[in-house]
C-alpha cells in the first residue's frame, strides 16, 4: 500500500486529468470560504464525493482520544437512510482498521477485506472503498470515507492522490472554522459583559433613581399635589430617557447625547438629574477646558460617574456630594466624593453588587486607573487617565472653534 502524499508532493497528471485538477481547485477554494463548523464539514463530504465520482462519501470527526468516531457526516444517503441507520459507527471493522493505521487505503471489495466488520441493517450495499486521513499539523482529525465509485469497479491511485491533496485543506478549513467559531463565543461573552456593565451603570441606576423619586409621593398628595404632580413629570421624562437609553443598547449602539456632546456638558446633565431626583446637594467643579476625547471614552468616565453618584445616593447617607473634572499635566483627573458615612474598600462586595469592579474595569479599559478612599466623614474616587495635550483647547479656542 502506498504511504500517504505529504504537503510537499507534486501531482502528475496528464492531459485527461486537467479537469480533475480544475474541480479540486475549485473544491479547496469552496470549503476555504466557509466559516461556520457544521457548513464547512457537510461542504467537504458533499464536495469530496463529486471530486472523484463516488456514490457515498463520508467525514467521521475522531474524538480527543483519537480512537472513536465523534461525529459523522455523510452526502449521498438520504435523511429517511440516516434515520434508520440509528447511530454513528463507533470506529469499528474497516473504519477502525483506517484510524488506527493513520494512512489511506484502497479496497476493491469491502466484504472480502479481512478487517470488514458488516454493514448493519438498512445501510445501502457497498463495495468499494477509499480511506483517507484528515490530518492537521501530523494529528489526525478525522477520516474521509468513499465508496462505490461510480464510473470504475474501484478507486484509482489518482483518485487517492486527489483526496490526499483535497484532505490537507479540508483539515486546514475545519481548523479555521472552529476558531473562528471560538473567537466569535468569546466576542459574544464579552459583549454580554460590556452590555451587563452599560445596564447596571447606566439604565439600571436610572430606573433606580426613579424609583426612590417617586417613594415619598404620596406623603407630597397629602401636602402639596403641584409638587407631586412635578416630581411625577420629572420621573416619566427620565423614564423616557432611560427607555430611549435602552433601544439604543439593543441595537448596540451607545446613548446619542454621548457621540454629540462633551464631557463637562455630560456631567453637569447627569448631576441635575441627581438632583432632581434625590434629596442630595451636588455642588460641580468642571473645567473649562475642551478635553479631545473619543465618544467611547466619554461614554465610559459618564458611567463611570454615574456609578458612583448612584452609590452615594443609596449607600453613603450623604448631604452632599462633589464633581470636579480637571487637567493635571497629561492626566485627566475625575474626582466624586460625598460628606456621607463611607465604607471600608477592601471589603468584598455583597454578592450582585459589582459598581466598584466595574468603575475599576471601566478606567483601566481606558487606559487609566481609579483610586478610592473613604472615612467615617466620606469617600472620595478618583480617576486619572493620560490625554494628548494637542488635543486640549482654552476656553477661547473653543468658542472659536464652535462659531466657525
Amino acid at each position: 500500500m502506498r504511504p500517504p502524499s505529504q504537503a510537499t508532493s507534486t501531482v502528475t497528471l496528464d492531459a485527461s486529468g486537467r479537469a480533475a485538477v480544475e474541480a479540486l481547485s475549485d473544491a479547496i477554494g469552496a470549503v476555504a470560504g466557509v466559516l461556520a463548523v457544521e457548513g464547512v464539514l457537510q461542504l467537504i463530504v458533499d464536495r469530496v464525493r463529486a471530486l472523484v465520482g463516488s456514490r457515498y462519501a463520508a467525514l467521521g470527526i475522531l474524538a480527543d482520544d483519537r480512537r472513536h468516531i465523534e461525529r459523522f457526516i455523510t452526502s449521498g444517503i438520504t435523511n429517511e437512510q440516516r434515520r434508520l441507520l440509528g447511530a454513528p459507527p463507533q470506529g469499528h471493522g474497516l473504519l477502525g482498521l483506517i484510524i488506527a493505521e493513520g494512512r489511506s487505503f484502497r479496497i476493491p471489495d469491502i466484504t472480502r477485506h479481512p478487517a470488514s466488520y458488516g454493514f448493519p441493517p438498512h445501510h445501502p450495499p457497498m463495495t468499494s472503498l477509499l480511506g483517507v486521513p484528515v490530518r492537521l499539523k501530523n494529528r489526525t482529525i478525522g477520516n474521509l470515507y468513499l465508496t462505490d465509485k461510480v464510473t470504475a469497479q474501484e478507486f484509482s491511485e489518482d483518485d487517492q492522490r486527489l483526496v490526499e491533496l483535497f484532505a490537507l485543506h479540508a483539515a486546514i478549513a475545519i481548523e479555521n472554522a472552529r476558531l473562528y467559531e471560538a473567537v466569535q463565543h468569546l466576542a459574544v461573552i464579552d459583549e454580554r459583559e460590556r452590555i451587563g456593565k452599560d445596564l447596571h451603570d447606566g439604565i439600571i441606576q436610572t430606573l433606580y433613581a426613579i424609583s426612590l423619586s417617586l417613594e415619598d409621593v404620596p406623603d407630597l398628595m397629602d401636602g402639596s399635589r403641584a409638587d407631586a404632580s412635578a416630581r411625577i413629570d420629572r420621573a416619566i421624562d427620565t423614564l423616557n430617557g432611560a427607555i430611549a437609553d435602552l433601544r439604543q443598547f439593543v441595537v448596540g449602539l451607545r446613548p446619542e447625547q454621548v457621540d454629540t456632546t462633551d464631557l463637562t456638558a455630560l456631567l453637569a446633565g447627569l448631576s441635575d438629574q441627581v438632583r432632581q431626583s434625590h434629596a442630595i446637594d451636588v455642588e460641580l467643579d468642571l473645567s473649562r477646558e475642551r478635553i479631545g476625547l473619543t465618544a467611547h471614552a466619554r461614554g465610559e468616565l459618564l458611567q463611570i460617574a454615574r456609578e458612583a453618584l448612584s452609590n452615594i445616593t443609596r449607600h453613603a447617607h450623604a448631604s452632599t456630594a462633589r464633581v470636579s473634572l480637571r487637567r493635571e499635566g497629561d492626566d485627566l483627573r475625575l474626582e466624586i466624593s460625598d460628606d456621607g458615612a463611607g465604607f471600608d474598600p477592601a471589603m468584598a462586595a455583597p454578592g450582585g453588587h459589582h459598581g466598584l469592579a466595574n468603575m475599576r474595569d471601566r478606567a483601566a479599559a481606558l487606559g487609566g486607573t481609579l483610586h478610592v478612599t473613604s472615612s467615617g466623614t466620606g469617600t472620595t474616587i478618583i480617576v486619572r487617565l493620560p490625554i494628548d495635550p494637542s488635543t486640549v483647547a482654552s476656553p477661547v479656542e473653543s468658542q472659536e472653534g464652535a462659531s466657525r
